[in-house]
Parts: C-alpha cells; sequence; structure tokens
C-alpha cells in the first residue's frame, strides 16, 4: 500500500501562486504513474497533471501554460506548481498514484488538500 501526503493548499487570490506536494511513502520509481486530479464541489474528479513511469507528462487542458509538475526522486515528491490561479481552479486536490501488478491496476489517493481562489 503506498502512502501520500499532501500538503501547500489554502486560499489564494485570482492571479496568485500555489505549490502542492505530495510525498509518497515508496520510491516513485516502484509507481507507474503519479500525479494530481481535482475534485470541485458538485463535479467529478478530473486529472489536473500526471507524470508516466516513462517520464512524459500530460495535463489538463485548463491549465496548460499555468502548472507545472515536477518530482525530487529523492525525496519520493511530486510537486505540482500552479500560477495564475483563477477561481474555476478552486477544488479539493488529490494526490494519485498508480501501480500496476501483474496486469492489475491499483489508484492509491492521498487525502485531498484544499485550494481556494478568490475572486
Amino acid at each position: 500500500q503506498v502512502q501520500l501526503v499532501e500538503s501547500g493548499g489554502g486560499l489564494v487570490q485570482a492571479g496568485g501562486s500555489l505549490r502542492l506536494s505530495c510525498a509518497a511513502s515508496i520510491s516513485i520509481f516502484s509507481i507507474n504513474a503519479m500525479g494530481w486530479y481535482r475534485q470541485a464541489t458538485g463535479k467529478q474528479r478530473e486529472l489536473v497533471a500526471t507524470f508516466t513511469s516513462g517520464g512524459n507528462t500530460n495535463f489538463s487542458d485548463s491549465v496548460k501554460g499555468r502548472f507545472t509538475i515536477s518530482r525530487d526522486n529523492a525525496k519520493n515528491t511530486v510537486y505540482l506548481q500552479m500560477n495564475s490561479l483563477k477561481p474555476e481552479d478552486t477544488a479539493v486536490y488529490y494526490c494519485n498514484a498508480v501501480s500496476i501488478r501483474l496486469g492489475y491496476r491499483t489508484d492509491h489517493w492521498g487525502q485531498g488538500t484544499q485550494v481556494t481562489v478568490s475572486s
């Protein structure tokens, strides 16, 4: 079981920045994919940005050019740098890690961190 601990959420004005961190309990080299999803009130959870095991990145169209994802392998940590934040970015942000073993996919989730962007 992979434990994920998130930090860095909060309240920010539109146009501001926040950085989220997600620390994994195991080496991120053992994880097939890792990244961030978000869920706004009354909406489905959606992908924000992820790393694949090959090191490629994938972003939601709504955050391209504003958000970046990075990782520190030594700290088993993935970061989400969010710039030019908009009120519509308000959501609970969840760290996600995917492990695939013997063809079976398991999704691991952090507890979530609230991001609120005021207009």
